[in-house]
């Protein structure tokens, strides 16, 4: 079930808030976990028995590790947890791609290539599985204990928010509040809030140059102008980043509905001024996942440049192919690992260069890195790079710019644009800093114009991303497929 989809918005979420606030506290965790388990079948028939079993298995291995901590058994035990959880995530996500490369390499062998069937990737797996993983982390490093009732644990891995796409959540961040959490009322507002401006960006702007990117990186290479590559680069960018940051945001905002508080997961990442700043405010979530449970355990920056590069460059390579089993997410890992090694290198020598030119060598190593992930082969990555640099033969007889530049698609990306600098917090911030300047009755009516403002654009918003749903098809979110 997609959160942008007119079954979860006006059916499947209306009838479990309706029954989660008529129901008793004792109830609401079993009430959500049912909840949960029934948003996940209806993608995932078949596959919702792979989530469970990793719930049972995860449970009895935090107990072991309780129990184990301290002793001879405990990194035994842990090993164990964790080989067992990568390993249904590499069968599920991996072991395709392993038996296609290993006949490659065998191709010239006279034996009888490996043939496996198709194995379906289960919705979500990455993120459940990295869930878990951090469950079993925080209890073996004593930072938590053991969920003891095992619908609660059901309930953590499970909770539909965040259950397909993240934002991944540590365990010792949300452990207390499934045990015992407040809703206010000022929380559901807030909650609501948020969703709506993730469904709007998901289905108004997200959703719009998505289509137009999609159609790009569709076009044979040999047809490809350098606008069309630099128009289909820059449309997914900002296709990936309100996609992605969209559903953060309905995340977030319905965990706060709840009464769970999601930490952030996108900070403006198109702001930065270097690649290092880009990975703090990119998908903040798996960032600091892989740097507190991967990077720091490597020896992180403790063990001098060499090893940093190296645990850089370690670190990088899988969380590309975290994202998928292809080299072009390889591929794509290593390459934001080169750039942050690079940048850690050229720390403290006091280079001075004008920030507009920080912030625009960094936005074209990010968009050359979008490139590589968007493409579905490296070769297509390559020649799409080629356009963009312009070694491009093509005419423009076939496709040309003016085929993508309708007025729906131009305030879409005009949008994007805008939408992806922080001045809207800016602009609340000045208003507030004016209405608390003001006194007596023109500081009440700034304050309510404020109110009423934002209240019309949330409406508007939320209006026109139904009308569009209504006439739209199937549009799931990028990250389903990791």
């Amino acid at each position: 079930m997609v959160f942008s989809s007119v079954i979860f918005l006006f059916c499947f979420l209306p009838l479990v808030l309706a029954a989660y606030w008529i129901a008793p506290r004792s109830a609401r965790n079993g009430l959500l976990l049912i909840a949960s388990l029934i948003f996940y079948a209806w993608g995932e028939m078949f596959y919702v028995g792979v989530m469970l079993a990793s719930i049972a298995m995860n449970y009895a291995f935090g107990l072991w590790l309780e129990r184990a901590r301290g002793g001879r058994g405990e990194r035994f035990a842990l090993a164990i947890a964790v080989t067992a959880n990568l390993g249904l995530l590499g069968w599920f996500k991996y072991a395709n791609f392993l038996v296609e490369n290993t006949n490659r390499l065998l191709s010239g062998d006279p034996g009888s290539p490996l043939v496996l069937s198709p194995v379906h990737l289960p919705l979500g797996i990455s993120f459940f599985t990295f869930h878990a993983l951090s469950y079993l982390i925080d209890v073996r490093r004593g930072v938590s204990a053991p969920m003891r009732n095992p619908a609660n644990m059901a309930l953590y891995i499970a909770l539909f928010p965040q259950l397909i796409a993240g934002p991944i959540i540590r365990f010792h961040d949300i452990a207390a509040s499934i045990l015992r959490r407040e809703s206010r009322v000022a929380d559901v507002a807030a909650g609501i809030r948020r969703f709506v401006i993730g469904l709007g960006k998901k289905v108004l702007i997200a959703n719009v140059v998505g289509r137009a990117a999609d159609s790009i990186f569709e076009i044979p290479s040999g047809q490809l102008t350098p606008g069309l590559a630099w128009l289909g680069a820059l449309s997914y960018a900002l296709q990936i980043y309100f996609d992605f940051s969209g559903y953060s945001d309905m995340a977030i905002g319905l965990g706060r509905v709840f009464g769970f508080r999601i930490r952030e997961n996108f900070e403006h990442p198109y702001v930065s001024r270097s690649v290092t700043e880009f990975w703090r405010r990119w998908h903040i979530s798996l960032s600091t996942w892989f740097r507190d449970y991967l990077y720091i355990p490597l020896g992180g920056n403790r063990s001098g440049p060499r090893r940093t590069y190296l645990n850089l460059l370690i670190v990088f390579v899988l969380c590309g192919f975290w994202h998928g089993a292809s080299w072009n997410f390889v591929v794509w890992g290593l390459y934001h690992g080169a750039f942050l090694a690079l940048e850690r290198g050229f720390r403290g020598r006091n280079l001075r260069v004008w920030s507009p030119v920080t912030h625009a060598a960094t936005l074209l190593v990010v968009l050359v890195g979008w490139v590589i992930f968007r493409a579905e082969t490296l070769p297509q990555a390559g020649a799409f790079l080629a356009a963009m640099a312009g070694w491009s033969s093509a005419a423009g007889n076939e496709w040309y710019l003016a085929m993508y530049l309708d007025p729906v698609f131009e305030m879409a990306f005009a949008a994007g644009l805008v939408g992806s600098l922080p001045w809207l917090p800016a602009l609340v911030r000045a208003w507030r800093a004016a209405a608390d300047r003001a006194q007596g009755r023109r500081r009440a009516a700034l304050e309510t114009l404020g109110q009423l403002a934002a209240f019309a654009a949330l409406v508007a918003v939320g209006l026109v991303s139904a009308m569009q749903l209504s006439v739209a098809t199937h549009n799931p979110f990028i990250y389903f497929r990791f």
